[in-house]
């Protein structure tokens, strides 16, 4: 397997753990009517950062690529809003979690976006 290739395969998994981590955080949400509305936003978004990656992966074309990737870096931020609202609105009390998860959505959100503008240049 090539660098680049350990690479992706990284990434994958790193999608897809941030999605289940973050289904597991909202599991440790207040009760409260707002955690319904933000759960379902945040496990809508989080799980799409993962599964639009992969399809990328499978693209046919660069602007295929492009495209999927530009929605994976918009549900990355979507998701790293929503972490922001829980840790303003102090809906849980996993605050250690929630900063590495709030880390994480960040530095994808990152890695994402500098691929996307590498794409951009070279279509």
């Amino acid at each position: 397997m090539t660098e680049k290739e350990q690479f992706i395969e990284q990434l994958k998994k790193r999608t897809k753990k941030l999605a289940v981590d973050v289904i597991d955080l909202c599991s440790t949400f207040k009760n409260v009517k707002a955690s319904g509305v933000v759960t379902y936003q945040l496990v809508k978004s989080s799980t799409s950062v993962g599964a639009n990656y992969r399809a990328a992966c499978r693209a046919r074309s660069k602007k295929e690529f492009y495209s999927k990737i530009c929605i994976v870096v918009e549900e990355a931020d979507e998701t790293e809003y929503w972490l922001e609202i829980i840790e303003d609105a102090r809906l849980t009390s996993k605050t250690e979690e929630l900063n590495r998860l709030l880390a994480e959505s960040n530095e994808i959100t990152k890695i994402m976006s500098k691929a996307k503008d590498t794409t951009y240049k070279n279509k």
